[in-house]
């Protein structure tokens, strides 16, 4: 498919934290990319980042979260 067709394309998506003097690596290095017509499904455990990553994309992340 062609880069017209790209709805949305995330490339090495990281959120750090910081916590009480210490960093928590919330996501590491995600990639993402979903053309015209697909449908993506964020699926895993409990406090694997899925909700992170959403707000990341939706550039709706806590004040103090770091997006790289």
């Amino acid at each position: 498919m062609e880069v017209a067709d790209q709805v949305l394309n995330v490339k090495n998506l990281s959120i750090d934290i910081p916590l009480s003097g210490d960093i928590l690596h919330a996501v590491d290095g995600i990639s993402i990319s979903v053309n015209k017509g697909e449908t993506l499904c964020i699926v895993g455990e409990s406090g694997c980042g899925k909700s992170l990553t959403s707000l990341a994309i939706m550039d709706l992340l806590p004040q103090k979260a770091i997006r790289t």
